[in-house]
């Protein structure tokens, strides 16, 4: 079957015109690609200049603040409630049995069993239990924090993490802009004149 070659002609114009389109959106999709760099470098200044910093300075006012007043709290209790109380009760829990113990010689040597003198047990609890405090305190004190890591905070992470999904966001806007459409795109093969 032979064309005519009239239709040859308009097949020819079509095929000129399509070239023309698959070069404007080459032209069209390096532009787009440009633009998308740049959104990409501009989007990382910013994070860099307003959201770090901001960031920052909203963890090191209110949050650190908070952080340490709970810190404080808890070792003003743990020195001033709990390593007392602990130590009163280990001193006592000490003075009793040393006192067991007194009176279980006095028995093996033969003396008899007679109530022991509350005074000196008393003296003892006192000298137990200020033993035993120094001891617990001493213990928690070897478990204090390690000394504060560098490297990035809190204040780091969350910069990054808004950085990486502004990039991301930027990605999707220009690959949508970008995707394949089979109404829109032109095949890369050129048209050829069908032989007459």
């Amino acid at each position: 079957m032979s064309l005519s070659r009239k239709r040859k002609k308009e097949l020819r114009k079509l095929q000129d015109s399509a070239t023309k389109l698959w070069e404007s959106q080459q032209v069209l999709v390096g532009e787009a690609a440009g633009m998308a760099r740049e959104a990409g470098r501009q989007l990382g200044n910013y994070s860099r200049e307003q959201i770090v910093p901001t960031v920052q300075h909203t963890y090191t006012d209110r949050v650190l603040p908070v952080v340490d007043r709970g810190v404080r709290a808890g070792r003003h209790a743990l020195d001033h409630k709990v390593v007392p109380a602990v130590g009163t009760v280990v001193g006592s829990a000490l003075s009793v049995w040393d006192a067991a113990n007194d009176t279980r010689a006095r028995i093996a040597s033969g003396k008899g069993f007679e109530f022991p003198d509350t005074r000196k047990v008393g003296k003892n609890a006192d000298k137990y239990r200020k033993q035993a405090t120094k001891a617990i305190a001493k213990r928690l004190a070897a478990l204090e924090p390690a000394p504060k890591k560098s490297g990035p905070g809190v204040g780091g992470v969350i910069a990054i993490v808004f950085g990486v999904l502004a990039a991301a966001g930027v990605l999707y806007a220009a690959w949508q802009t970008l995707r394949a459409d089979d109404e829109l795109w032109v095949a890369d093969d050129p048209l050829a004149a069908p032989d007459a």
